[in-house]
């Protein structure tokens, strides 16, 4: 006995057909996914490498110190700006490791799944993020922090030659106040996680 089929069953195998496809597409477009996982583990990869140099070079600071006023070297020559620089330079590291893990984090949760140990902790509501938006924001602000913290390391390190530089300077770093005061008052519902 030979099989045949109506048009609605043509048209119902064909749908089918179209659906497994689909469905397969769109099964291993949304495993593409996973290809996050390499931002986010180099993220915590250099983060982590970042923390490492910036306490290696609070490590040297110290015995910068030690060697200054326990040391048979003598007084350094300008030691106040050689550690304030240094420490400087090292909280520059320690807020761009941050931003590391801030971006490695909130992709995570963005694009993989949720951290089951971070929500059973109380500390952690720095590091969960529910939106891009909200990743952004939070990148932002640490790296104006960057910024302001580079800011100031060159600020130490610049040789000011009258007034009017002093003046500047004083702009600027009232400038900097002023967009920090702005950007927390912009945000002040977010600042009580």
């Amino acid at each position: 006995m030979k099989e045949t089929h109506t048009d609605k069953e043509h048209l119902e195998l064909d749908m089918q057909d179209n659906s497994l496809i689909e469905r397969s597409f769109e099964s291993m477009l949304w495993g593409t996914r996973f290809f996050v996982l390499l931002a986010v583990i180099f993220s915590m990869v250099g983060g982590i490498a970042l923390f490492i140099v910036a306490s290696v070079d609070v490590t040297h600071v110290a015995s910068i110190v030690y060697g200054n006023y326990f040391g048979h070297g003598g007084h350094i020559k300008d030691f106040h700006e050689v550690i304030v620089t240094e420490l400087i330079g090292a909280i520059d590291l320690y807020l761009i490791a941050i931003v590391l893990f801030i971006f490695g984090f909130g992709l995570y949760e963005l694009f993989i799944s949720q951290i089951d140990v971070a929500k059973r902790s109380a500390a952690s509501k720095i590091l969960e993020i529910h939106s891009l938006d909200e990743l952004k924001d939070k990148l932002a602000k640490v790296i104006i922090m960057v910024l302001i913290v580079g800011f100031f390391k060159r600020a130490m390190n610049t040789t000011y030659n009258g007034p009017q530089e002093m003046l500047y300077l004083s702009g600027s770093i009232l400038g900097l106040a002023l967009a920090f005061y702005f950007m927390h008052k912009g945000h002040g519902s977010e600042d009580s996680h």
